[in-house]
């Protein structure tokens, strides 16, 4: 699973970063996934791997605007660009009279595609595509906001060709039917079963991408089976302390010690402040502290996001940057 940041920043744009824009892919797929669309993130998109067209569905996490200006903009340039498949946006209530309000006033009455919402805010959500059971899960923010989890669908194990060959399976339509889970029959009257000939099937990856929260261990049941989180950290905790709670956003360490409690692999942290920056000058913040912070507390992989960075989860659990 590959996820590509389009933008990282909390609030409004910085120099080096824009609003939050996140793109999750089934590996090298063309096929693609966006987590929050904030204001300009098509300009983020140019020269991007990934296409409008294949673009499956959007994920939005809650009603600010660094987390939602970007919709009408990109929608009508999906238009523009000749795209024919309907566009699914699963988001709580607010986002579709948003987008359907902001169209409508710029007088953007007919696309070459259909627009259709799903309201993720209903305790049932759940939305299946062809690479992913989608869910989402309420979060602690001045709006109602929610994370998403992603979990792949289970895939069949390779055939042992081995193992094929001692049991003497003639090459042909049924390695095929094995393939595909089903027992067959040779001609000598012998029954062999998909499980006698293939790997173990691999498990899922779960990867969860949440939005703005004050309060990471509310996340913990679905965070003790995933492989990956995704999760704001705008404030390191001193500054928290001094500006005080009323934002409603993360410090690493209490995304760390969330992460610990559920035992999840990898952390990679994002949605930052315009204080912190990348190189700092003197006298200015940096984004180190803001990592020195989740590891004080944190056993896992850390990464901190940056725009037009990726990182790949790997099959065998891992997290690579790309």
């Amino acid at each position: 699973m590959r996820l590509s940041f389009l933008g990282t920043a909390a609030g409004q744009p910085s120099r080096e970063r824009n609003v939050t824009a996140l793109i999750l892919a089934k590996d090298d797929s063309r096929d693609w996934y966006l987590i929050d669309c904030g204001e300009g993130t098509q300009h983020r998109l140019l020269g991007n791997r990934y296409t409008l067209n294949h673009l499956q569905v959007i994920c939005v996490t809650h009603v600010h605007g660094d987390h939602m200006f970007g919709l009408p903009g990109l929608i009508t340039s999906a238009s523009m660009q000749g795209r024919q498949a309907p566009l699914i946006i699963c988001a709580p209530e607010g986002v579709e009279s948003f987008v359907r309000h902001a169209l409508a006033c710029a007088a953007v009455h007919e696309m070459s595609f259909e627009l259709k919402f799903i309201r993720s805010d209903r305790a049932d959500f759940r939305y299946l595509t062809v690479d992913f059971t989608i869910t989402s899960h309420p979060l602690s923010h001045r709006v109602p906001c929610f994370a998403y989890a992603f979990e792949e669908h289970p895939e069949s194990g390779n055939l042992e060709r081995e193992k094929l060959q001692q049991l003497k399976v003639p090459r042909g339509p049924l390695w095929g039917l094995l393939q595909q889970g089903q027992a067959i029959i040779l001609p000598d009257g012998r029954i062999i079963m998909p499980e006698a000939v293939k790997e173990p099937s691999p498990k899922p990856r779960l990867v969860v991408i949440g939005g703005d929260n004050d309060r990471p261990e509310i996340l913990h049941e679905i965070l003790t089976r995933t492989d990956l989180l995704v999760h704001e950290a705008t404030f390191s905790t001193p500054v928290r302390e001094k500006v005080g709670g009323q934002w409603m956003h993360s410090t690493p360490a209490q995304v760390g010690k969330a992460a610990e409690a559920a035992g999840v692999k990898h952390v990679i942290l994002t949605h930052f402040s315009n204080r912190y920056q990348r190189r700092p000058k003197p006298g200015q913040s940096s984004i180190e502290e803001l990592r020195a912070e989740v590891q004080a507390v944190y056993s896992g992989t850390v990464a901190m996001a940056a725009d037009n960075c990726s990182w790949q989860l790997q099959r065998d659990g891992t997290l690579v940057e790309v």
